[in-house]
């Protein structure tokens, strides 16, 4: 694996096994309390997680049988990036999970069947990141909702980006 690539893997595993291991203590009923209606429970902040990585890598997963004729990235790609990182550390700003992901997301109510989940996706992950040349490492393989196509780069960024996202939710509900 290119070491950039696993650097930024390696980051958001430690932040995968964080995030598991802050929420070990709590019962499934626990677990699967929302703090008010209309606001997820930790479970579905963790199902959310999950299901938006499961999809994400299937679709890398399809890209990557065509890869030699995407695009590749440039500067604007990078810049919007940026923005990308910007508005997912702003605080209290909030985002519509993509319909996709709502529609898509599995109800796992334990943590145990919550870590099985993803431990398989990363792993899924981990073999796509393993298989891919590193001369197409810029290729656009990945489509963000909200700022189109990125390479594969961006996509580990915004995975890492998107767990920074959710953490002060997910300490709030350990508070409550």
């Amino acid at each position: 694996m290119h070491p950039t690539l696993q650097t930024l893997f390696n980051q958001i595993e430690d932040r995968r096994e964080a995030i598991l291991n802050s929420f070990r203590s709590l019962s499934e009923e626990q677990l699967n309390q929302r703090p008010r209606d209309g606001q997820w429970s930790a479970a579905e902040v963790l199902n959310h997680l999950v299901t938006a990585e499961r999809l994400s890598v299937a679709y890398i997963q399809k890209k990557v049988q065509g890869l030699s004729e995407l695009p590749r990235t440039g500067w604007w790609d990078d810049f919007k990036m940026g923005l990308l990182i910007i508005s997912q550390r702003m605080p209290g700003l909030k985002f519509k999970a993509p319909r996709r992901v709502v529609e898509n997301t599995t109800r796992m109510t334990s943590l145990a069947e919550i870590e099985v989940a993803w431990k398989a996706v990363r792993e899924d992950l981990k073999m796509l990141l393993e298989s891919l040349p590193e001369q197409e490492s810029d290729r656009k393989i990945y489509r963000h909702p909200a700022v189109g196509y990125l390479n594969i780069r961006h996509a580990l960024i915004f995975f890492r980006e998107h767990l920074i996202h959710h953490a002060p939710q997910l300490r709030a509900l350990l508070k409550s």
